[in-house]
């Protein structure tokens, strides 16, 4: 008797999971191109694009410094005394470095202005994807731009969910 009833609680135990499995919603989204409809990503990629110029108009100014001073040098170095040479060649030196620093810093730098710039956009993204699969009952929401998903069973594309969540047309 103990046997069948924990047969008949084991068969309802599996039934009723796998009837729970049923009813999960699963849905895809492709982010990359919901990202690239969001107006705020056109205004980061100006702004990035604004930034990374004045990095190469200050990087395009120090390289032209040195190449003077550098010319000079090699145009005037026979006539100059050992003391003056000497000195010439520290200040080369030195600004050789500075390029080099900044050429490191501003790869650094635009790194952080990139990530200043969008990662307010990517949570927005997120937070309305979430939000739309709450919404809407979804157990799972896969993005396909990452190329994870290799097969899946069919599944609700929601981009237009989001879209009308952030307001986009």
């Amino acid at each position: 008797m103990t046997k069948t009833i924990s047969r008949i609680a084991i068969a309802l135990l599996l039934v009723l999971s796998f009837s729970t499995t049923q009813a999960q919603k699963f849905g895809h989204i492709n982010s990359s191109g919901l990202l690239q409809l969001m107006p705020e990503v056109k205004r980061a990629d100006s702004a990035l694009q604004l930034y990374q110029k004045s990095l190469e108009d200050l990087n395009e100014s120090m390289t032209k410094e040195y190449s003077a001073k550098l010319n000079g040098y090699q145009t005037n170095g026979a006539t100059m005394n050992d003391a003056v040479k000497q000195v010439k060649e520290q200040e080369l030196g030195d600004l050789e470095q500075r390029i080099q620093k900044f050429q490191a810093d501003a790869q650094d730098k635009f790194a952080s202005k990139k990530d200043e710039l969008y990662s307010p956009i990517l949570k927005k993204a997120e937070e309305a994807i979430k939000a739309v699969a709450i919404d809407n009952g979804y157990a799972y929401i896969f993005d396909t731009s990452v190329g994870a998903v290799i097969y899946s069973q069919e599944s609700d594309n929601i981009i237009e969910l989001v879209k009308k969540k952030l307001g986009i047309k």
